[in-house]
């Protein structure tokens, strides 16, 4: 049966056998590990770790929970970032991190603690994140590529399965990995482990929707895409500019299923009401049912939900509940105003979020397919944890 850690005797401040790095992380090793390989700063790792402020109260712990935890490096607070890449599987050690790696002396995410904070942390397993793909030696298409009359250039690099090739309106499952015209990375699937899907007549970038149309199930391609087929000449803020260069593979199409009835709006989906509850951030929302459960998720656990979306005009363009199909992800893999609007629930709470475009997907969003602007969502928590 899991327990309550104690406070350890040095909590407020690292004692002098304290290693301190250069960004002022403080840690002492509690036991010595049997690994040997450290882990990066893009690596999932599994962890038990328990959390104290300086005056000695214990603000989060998997150790009470009796469940470890698992997460990418990347996705921490800088202090977990830094340490943790200073551990081996076995090890435990402490750390004193200061507010400036934690969440600052200020936290504008709901709930977090203030300050200089106290943590033990044991390092139980590293899963080494995939390495960038390597970038073309051919940013510019080369004489023997294909060219249709848009100005789309591709060149196959893996034979595919043969037979159908995606409709326009199809569903497609692919991974990809995007460079700019210098050589620079953009953006790739293969990285995060995780392909992408999406209805081909939502994405905005025109060379996807042509280029991906020629492939066959299993195929693998590379594209230079022409800026008039990407994000255009004058792209939105924060979108690439000028061509860019994509490799492809289709991992799988299908005709995408009939839409679901939509689910009426709220009365009060225009904008949040008066006895709604607004964060510094700008998240309102309102209880519309209380739940059962009296622990709230962090941002690094991984929930089971319902939900609807709407945009402000009372248009629906998501549900797990028309799908009847609950969803799971982790909360720090989803759009802000979720990370942080989930948090404030308990495990069969429902609750009406007004989320800002800047929580949301923005004002122009780059994800094909993506709703701009403020959005509002039904959500119900059904469950905290995997």
């Amino acid at each position: 049966m899991s327990k309550t850690p104690e406070t350890p005797l040095d909590v407020a401040a690292a004692p002098s056998d304290a290693e301190v790095t250069g960004s002022g992380l403080a840690s002492k090793v509690l036991q010595a590990g049997d690994g040997d390989k450290n882990p990066g700063p893009r690596d999932t790792v599994e962890v038990h770790y328990s959390g104290w402020m300086v005056d000695g109260k214990l603000f989060d712990s998997s150790v009470a929970r009796g469940e470890t935890t698992s997460f990418p490096l990347n996705q921490v607070i800088p202090g977990w970032t830094e340490g943790l890449q200073l551990m081996v599987v076995g090890e435990k050690r402490r750390f004193w991190i200061p507010a400036g790696l934690a969440y600052g002396e200020k936290p504008s995410r709901p709930g977090a603690p203030s300050g200089n904070l106290t943590f033990d942390v044991e390092l139980f397993s590293i899963e080494a994140a995939p390495e960038a793909p390597e970038t073309p030696a051919d940013l510019t298409a080369p004489e023997g590529a294909e060219k249709s009359d848009s100005g789309l250039a591709s060149q196959l690099l893996e034979e595919g399965e043969g037979g159908a090739r995606p409709g326009p309106s199809d569903v497609v499952a692919a991974h990809f990995t995007g460079w700019l015209e210098d050589g620079s990375l953009l953006e790739s699937t293969v990285m995060n482990g995780k392909p992408a899907q999406f209805k081909l007549d939502q994405v905005t970038i025109k060379g996807w929707v042509e280029g991906l149309q020629l492939m066959t199930k299993g195929e693998k391609r590379r594209f230079w895409i022409p800026a008039a087929l990407g994000f255009g000449e004058n792209p939105p803020p924060g979108a690439p500019q000028g061509n860019l260069i994509f490799d492809f593979q289709l991992l799988d199409f299908k005709e995408m299923p009939k839409a679901p009835e939509p689910i009426p709006a709220p009365d009060d989906v225009a904008a949040a009401p008066s006895d709604s509850v607004a964060t510094d951030s700008g998240l309102a929302s309102r209880v519309l049912s209380g739940g059962t459960g009296s622990n709230h998720p962090s941002e690094t656990d991984e929930v089971l939900v319902h939900y609807t979306g709407w945009t402000t005009d009372g248009k629906m363009f998501d549900s797990s509940v028309a799908r009847g199909e609950p969803i799971s992800f982790p909360l720090n893999g989803v759009i802000k105003g979720w990370t942080e609007g989930v948090q404030l629930m308990v495990e069969g709470e429902k609750r009406r979020f007004w989320i800002p475009g800047n929580l949301a997907y923005g004002e122009t969003p780059t994800r094909p397919g993506a709703p701009s602007g403020t959005l509002v969502f039904d959500v119900e928590l059904i469950k905290i944890g995997k």
